[in-house]
């Protein structure tokens, strides 16, 4: 706790911090690209150490609380030291995470078959990617783990129904590999794996009294059963878990659009601009403008005046400030395009669907309109956003046309 509090505080002490240009100083040997930097605004995430004296171990018949054998193995990997050995470093987590169930796997061969080792490596990743991929505030509620088997099942599907290699799909079944790719789950990424708890050993027996872990390791409990029912069951465990909705259409269900992560776009502001990388000017001195939205003022010669475009994101809208970072500046005017946003809609649901105010505008991909957009139905054990109410079952909807949160679709290819 008394680093990560003074990492916070270091943090917050160099974002107030300015200067009067970028200028390197004389001598400087080495630069870097700085579209391979990315801001550290958050405390990188560690596991809490061991209490004194405890080691981890895999016990095999530890996890009294498993729903099945795949369930109980992921448990011990996680009070495993191949697990905790993986989380040692800050960077290559997720590498060091596939390397880990790798080395779990060949020291307990002569407690599970290979066949039960591979199910709870597929079910352990995939329920790390549905649990990140999701929306963690929602905890237990209906909502939030009705969308976690849907992610679950456009996993099933990309590893069973199709198997791209676009899509991480090495060879049929391969749910973890499809999983864990990066470039269709960025939460995988080197920057999100170092500050989110998607590469830890969240469900350590040692941490359940922790509030954070505790809710992790309830939101795995609440979904575990069914998930595993969706990578390993049956047609009938599919559409009993989804009913209404028929075999055909949730086998081809392999993508979903999560609209409040999408691309933003801002309609409102019709002079905002992405910058990647421009150079600006005041007189002699430069600063490099790198990976953020401008305010685009007054030209000036062929050079604009320009302002920080700051978003801060709630739960239902986008709120917009604009702070002068360096007055007197001029933004390139090479780099600035003042095109109008495309392909940007309220929410990002189509036009037609009833809004009372625009909160927010995100950006629609391609293929939204290829496939038939789905309002699956889930029946949940349902404990509450905080996890800790008293069961209770009810039936919930997930997506369909104008859902602002998540729509499942089906017949991409």
């Amino acid at each position: 706790p008394a680093t990560t509090a003074h990492v916070t505080e270091m943090i917050a002490r160099r974002k107030a911090l300015t200067v009067s240009n970028h200028h390197c100083e004389p001598g400087q040997k080495y630069v870097i690209n700085v579209r391979n930097l990315y801001a550290m605004e958050k405390v990188p995430f560690f596991d809490p150490p061991r209490p004194a004296g405890a080691s981890p171990e895999a016990r095999p018949n530890q996890a009294t609380a498993a729903q099945g054998r795949p369930d109980a193995i992921v448990r011990a990997f996680h009070n495993s030291a191949q697990c905790a050995q993986a989380n040692d470093n800050l960077t290559a987590r997720r590498g060091s995470l596939l390397a880990a169930w790798r080395d779990f796997d060949q020291a307990n061969t002569g407690n599970w078959s290979r066949d039960e080792l591979a199910q709870a490596r597929h079910l352990d990743l995939t329920m790390r990617t549905a649990l990140f991929e999701g929306h963690l505030d929602r905890g237990c509620n209906a909502y939030g783990a009705c969308e976690r088997n849907i992610i679950a099942l456009t996993i099933r599907n990309r590893a069973l129904e199709r198997c791209f290699d676009r899509e991480g799909c090495a060879a049929k079944g391969d749910f973890a590999g499809v999983a864990t790719k990066v470039s269709q789950y960025n939460i995988w990424d080197e920057y999100l794996t170092q500050i989110s708890g998607l590469t830890s050993c969240f469900l350590r027996d040692d941490l359940g009294a922790q509030p954070y872990y505790a809710k992790l390791q309830a939101m795995y409990t609440q979904n575990a059963g069914d998930v595993q029912r969706i990578l390993f069951g049956s047609d009938a465990d599919l559409q009993a878990l989804f009913p209404g909705t028929s075999l055909p259409d949730l086998d081809r269900t392999a993508h979903y659009y999560h609209a409040p992560a999408m691309g933003k776009c801002f309609p409102g502001h019709a002079r905002v601009e992405y910058m990647s990388g421009a150079i600006a000017r005041n007189g002699d001195a430069f600063a490099l403008i790198a990976n953020t939205r401008i305010q685009v003022d007054d030209k000036v010669g062929s050079d604009y005046r320009f302002r920080t475009f700051v978003l801060l994101e709630e739960d239902e809208r986008d709120t917009v400030e604009y702070r002068d970072d360096f007055p007197g500046f001029l933004v390139d005017g090479r780099k600035v395009s003042l095109s109008p946003a495309t392909d940007c809609a309220p929410y990002g649901i189509p036009a037609g669907c009833p809004v009372s105010e625009v909160g927010r505008y995100r950006k629609t991909p391609f293929w939204l309109d290829a496939g038939k957009p789905l309002g699956l139905t889930c029946a949940i054990a349902q404990r509450g956003e905080s996890c800790d109410g008293p069961a209770e079952s009810v039936t919930v909807q997930v997506g369909g046309m104008c859902d602002t949160q998540m729509r499942p679709v089906s017949g991409v290819h």
